[in-house]
């Protein structure tokens, strides 16, 4: 069950039905508000219609040079998918990720070259970039659906290799937990409008 919080219990949501997927509208305000990282999960199957969605909201995310340089695994048979949470639970770490009926595995494909070299020339990691984006759409996705998410940038990147045949030459630079979340919406603690920004002149 997906809990509302006073939060957003006061907040205009609606919900609506397309092809048997059922998606909460609400402000994009309210929104980003009811997405959190979500660390316990209940044994309910998410949908693949959900899941498929989610993975749209991901393939139309910016990136540079519309290079797209992602690939997003769903991993959602059973057995499989406790081998990639063992993966994430080390040293007492991400044990939640065994709760979760689906783990996304994100892999960083090659940039397209008007990427790569724009990338060398600014000495910036575009595609770096370009994953973040992809990965923030999907779980905001997840979120209007009614479905929690948790970014994993802990695990054994090379033991999740093994297990979905994945070129060792390919990094993983994140993977997504994800289910109906059995925990209330908390509010989120943030450095103040002030303290993150400024105008016209940088100010520390």
């Amino acid at each position: 069950m997906f809990l509302l919080s006073p939060i957003n219990k006061k907040a205009n949501i609606t919900h609506e039905r397309r092809s048997n997927v059922v998606y909460l509208h609400m402000e994009f305000s309210e929104l980003i508000k009811l997405r959190q990282s979500v660390r316990k999960y209940s044994d309910r199957i998410v949908e693949r219609e959900k899941i498929l969605v989610c993975l749209e909201a991901a393939r139309l995310a910016p990136s540079a040079n519309n290079s797209q340089p992602w690939k997003f695994i769903v991993v959602d048979d059973p057995q499989l998918k406790n081998r990639v949470a063992e993966s994430a639970a080390s040293l007492g770490m991400n044990k939640f990720t065994y709760q979760a009926p689906v783990m996304v595995v994100v892999v960083l494909e090659k940039e397209n070259l008007l990427s790569s070299l724009g990338g060398k020339v600014k000495d910036k990691v575009f595609c770096h970039y370009d994953v973040g984006l992809a990965v923030g759409q999907f779980c905001l996705q997840a979120a209007e659906l009614g479905l929690g998410t948790c970014i994993i940038g802990w695990f054994d990147e090379k033991k999740i290799r093994e297990l979905l045949n994945i070129n060792r030459k390919r990094r993983i630079p994140l993977i997504i937990s994800l289910g109906y979340s059995e925990e209330p919406l908390k509010a989120k603690k943030r450095k103040p409008a002030g303290e993150m920004s400024s105008w016209n002149v940088y100010k520390n």
